[in-house]
């Protein structure tokens, strides 16, 4: 006789009577969206709002903002929407032409006429080129489209210089693909080739050789290079082709912070031995570890957002003698890295203004501080081409991009060299300056920090009138996120200008834990069952805006998206009382169901997985769906999704409104039919979402619904 093993415990299903809205496409769900949106459309447009959204839509299409390029070979690559052309032109000019007040740019890929052309929906996505042989310039790139702005995109082949798709090049049909060149006749593409070859969080589970002729049906045949369990988020393999560090590395992705990299030495994967939750990265013969918890190793204790740097032939061999680039302070913490030819530059925030440091590895990686961050300011330094060997230019592959912005600084463009040991070999000089949009002079920039339910101090941006009246009763709009160690920094908006300070509103950002602010340590602080310190953060700061008299609940509003939907989908069930208005966009909002739709169970590592009763017993806690109660006094709420988003979906703003109409709960509902996670596939659609965003909000905090 042998024992039986139980099953798993399966938490149970709360009843939920929505659950045919999420049958996304199907007719009786596609009527319940129209008759919102014609409901929503009734309520929201009139001359005046007309008017505003046709001020954002200036913003948008303008033709003064900058024009931002990546260098390939010599040339300078762009991607330009405008009125003219909403959904598009891929182009490129020369660097002298760039300079100039108006750059001839050599049109590559129109994407409207393609979409007139086929009859289709097109939406760029983006390109990725072959390198070159050694003198040539780069030709061939795989130009990626989506049909409907969501995160399945269709792959082709195309040469910039004969300006078209190659014929009977490589072609992959719309799917959530992965790819890499291999050479000019070979792909590595992870992509759905059918059953069993998605993970559960929709992404390719393995990855294979395609050679220049095969078909997707060859494709599915053939042996996989790499491959993962189902339960895993995605695998990958990508070929680096630098001169002289030509390898291939492969990527198991456990989760969205823990991964494991396989370097590919003859016919084996040779595992990177770091932990799971260890970001590596490889750069010719360096190995850069950035850990993201405390790593003890070699008898030292690294803390969580330390960069570390290790010779990759000496780590592969067993040596562990780590050099420590950057160690994080209370204060301050890194953001992202870019390696220009000699020297890497670091961006960093110190209390969320920037910071950049340049280290020269050559010097027993010694940093020095490049004097390019005003306070309160977003500055990113990183390399234009590090691979630049151009004779005539004695600090090719050295030159940077400093990219600068600000609440009420529009963003600038500069260009520098760097030296011999970083030092700034050619001052950074002014390339780009995007108009200003709305008087700057008007305003002002603070900074401030809430006190948490903890004792954490917690950071904020205020933008309002200089002249401002703490009397409690100024409009004012709290935006954060707080989640995947995403950093909110400050930034200009002209539409922010235009539909909310020009109003005599207050606009607000609140870096609460979740984010990357502070690093790590900033983003785990919040995870799973201690989400609750995101919303206490962010409800900590509506509260020191009344005590400060920016302004009273009724006059205070909050909008976010996606996670930030979350978030002020939790602001609304359980702190109604702090706010007058909410705007929810593209949200999780059904944490119960949250990994059974689009691509929501690559977030278990960041929420927890609902199927397991100690973890759902944490996660119904911040679970808005099932949090609503009848007879709560819930503000104003507009919800607002979009059919065509693979990540999040819609359905889980469908259901939450469904179920606050039928409380009796004041809520606005609208969908927008394409444009993916973002809700907008042109300029016109997404001055619409922020049009009608601020309007509701400022209606609703000045009486005006």
């Amino acid at each position: 006789m042998t024992d039986t093993i139980a099953p798993p415990a399966i938490a149970p299903q709360p009843a939920d009577e929505f659950l045919w809205l999420e049958d996304i496409h199907g007719d009786d769900a596609m009527d319940w969206v129209r008759e919102r949106n014609a409901r929503t459309d009734a309520a929201l447009v009139n001359p005046a709002y007309t008017a505003l959204e046709s001020r954002v839509l200036q913003v948008l299409d303008s033709s003064d903002r900058i024009a931002m390029v990546a260098k390939r070979g010599s040339w300078y690559y762009n991607f330009w929407r405008d009125g003219a052309n909403p959904r598009g032109l891929w182009r490129r000019t020369t660097w002298e032409s760039y300079l100039g007040d108006a750059p001839e740019w050599e049109v590559l890929l129109d994407v409207d006429a393609l979409c007139a052309e086929e009859g289709a929906t097109w939406l760029w996505a983006g390109a990725q080129f072959l390198r070159p042989a050694p003198g040539e310039e780069y030709r061939l790139a795989m130009v990626a489209l989506s049909p409907d702005g969501g995160d399945a995109v269709a792959y082709r082949e195309f040469d910039v210089d004969a300006r078209t798709f190659v014929p009977g090049g490589f072609a992959l049909p719309a799917a959530k693909t992965r790819l890499s060149w291999r050479d000019a006749d070979t792909l590595y593409v992870g992509t759905d080739t059918g059953a069993g070859s998605m993970t559960a969080s929709s992404y390719p589970a393995a990855s294979r050789a395609l050679h220049r002729g095969e078909t997707l049906e060859q494709l599915a045949a053939t042996e996989p290079l790499f491959s993962v369990p189902l339960d895993h988020l995605s695998a990958g393999v990508v070929h680096s082709s630098t001169p002289g560090f030509e390898r291939d590395v492969a990527h198991d992705v456990l989760d969205f912070f823990k991964s494991r990299s396989y370097l590919r030495v003859g016919d084996d994967w040779v595992h990177i031995d770091v932990p799971d939750d260890m970001a590596v990265s490889l750069h010719h013969e360096w190995l850069l570890l950035r850990p993201r918890t405390e790593w003890a190793v070699g008898g030292t204790v690294h803390a969580a957002g330390t960069l570390l740097s290790i010779g990759l032939d000496a780590f592969l061999a067993g040596s562990r003698d780590l050099h420590t680039i950057f160690a994080p302070t209370p204060a301050e913490s890194l953001q992202s890295w870019s390696w220009t030819r000699d020297f890497l530059l670091l961006n960093l925030l110190s209390d969320v203004s920037s910071k950049i440091l340049v280290v020269d590895p050559a010097a027993n990686w010694a940093a020095s501080e490049l004097d390019a961050c005003p306070p309160l300011h977003s500055v990113d330094a990183y390399a234009v081409d590090s691979e630049d060997t151009d004779p005539a230019n004695p600090g090719a592959g050295n030159e940077y991009w400093l990219i600068a912005t600000g609440f009420l600084t529009p963003a600038t463009v500069y260009r520098g060299t760097l030296g011999p040991r970083g030092t700034a070999g050619e001052p950074a000089a002014l390339v780009r300056e995007s108009p200003q949009f709305f008087n700057a002079g008007n305003y002002s920039v603070e900074q401030h920090f809430a006190t948490s339910a903890d004792g954490t101090r917690v950071p904020y941006f205020q933008v309002g009138p200089k002249d401002l009246v703490l009397d409690g009763g100024n409009p004012t709009l709290l935006g954060g996120y707080g989640g995947f160690e995403v950093s909110r920094t400050p930034s200009y908006s002209g539409a922010v200008g235009r539909t909310w300070l020009e109003r005599g509103g207050v606009y607000v950002v609140a870096n609460i834990r979740g984010g990357g602010e502070y690093g790590p340590s900033w983003h785990t602080a919040a995870l799973q069952e201690k989400r609750h310190r995101a919303y206490e953060d962010f409800a900590a700061v509506a509260r020191d805006l009344s005590a400060r008299g920016v302004a009273q609940p009724a006059r205070l509003g909050c909008a976010g998206g996606s996670n930030g939907g979350l978030l002020v989908g939790n602001m609304l069930t359980q702190y109604p009382e702090l706010f007058g208005a909410v705007s929810c966009g593209v949200p999780l909002l059904d944490m119960r169901r949250y990994t059974k739709l689009s691509a929501g169970a690559s977030w278990i590592a960041e929420y927890g997985d609902p199927d397991v009763p100690e973890q759902w017993e944490f996660i119904s806690t911040f679970s808005p769906y099932h949090l609503l109660r009848p007879g709560v006094k819930y503000p104003a709420t507009f919800i607002w999704t979009a059919t065509s988003d693979d990540r999040v979906g819609p359905v889980q703003a469908r259901k939450m409104a469904a179920r606050m109409e039928a409380m009796g709960a004041p809520v606005w509902f609208h969908e927008a039919l394409e444009g993916g996670h973002a809700g907008a596939g042109n300029n016109e659609q997404a001055a619409r979402l922020h049009t009608a965003s601020h309007e509701f909000l400022w209606r609703a905090l000045t009486g005006g619904l």
